[in-house]
């Protein structure tokens, strides 16, 4: 992938020694979620064996500043031919800027570079910048019955560690 600049900062693949700092962006992320009403629950953060996969596939992007400093990054996963988002997280001082949306750009174009049929995630179906924001770039929620079994894997999982099932939806964008 290449490098994407975008003012004062840039989209680009992360590097191995950058994965441990993903963790602290996605904890200040999580409270933008949490003040949003979306999760109730402690912050947590993605495992690093989760990282290493996405930077193993080369799903792992990052948006840094003009010192080359990550603030964002999008976290996606090869899953049965299409790539899961396992998580997208922008730190709050740098939301609202077009940088998850960017993000989300830059791993769509990856999955397609790839192959994929397609980019699936899970997310909260309320909060603005959660479904809403990945319908404008042309997701939409999955029905039970078209919803793969290994989204519905994931929501399970999910719904085990607190998230609300009357608000946690699965989408897709097919190619």
């Amino acid at each position: 992938m290449t490098e994407i600049a975008q003012g004062a900062w840039t989209v680009r693949a992360a590097r191995a020694d950058e994965l441990h700092l993903l963790a602290a962006i996605e904890i200040d992320a999580f409270w933008a979620l949490h003040e949003a009403g979306a999760v109730a629950c402690e912050p947590t953060s993605l495992p690093l064996d989760v990282l290493k996969q996405s930077l193993a596939e080369q799903l792992l992007l990052v948006a840094v500043d003009d010192e080359d400093r990550p603030f964002g990054f999008l976290a996606g996963i090869g899953k049965d031919g299409s790539v899961h988002i396992a998580e997208l997280d922008v730190v709050r001082r740098w939301q609202k800027r077009g940088v998850g949306r960017r993000l989300m750009e830059a791993g769509i174009e990856a999955a397609r570079a790839q192959g994929a049929m397609g980019v699936t995630l899970t997310t909260d179906r309320q909060v603005a910048f959660n479904a809403p924001f990945y319908a404008s770039l042309g997701f939409r929620i999955l029905d039970d019955q078209e919803r793969p079994a290994v989204l519905t894997q994931i929501l399970e999982h999910e719904f085990a560690h607190g998230a609300d099932p009357a608000r946690r939806v699965a989408m897709a964008l097919r190619f």
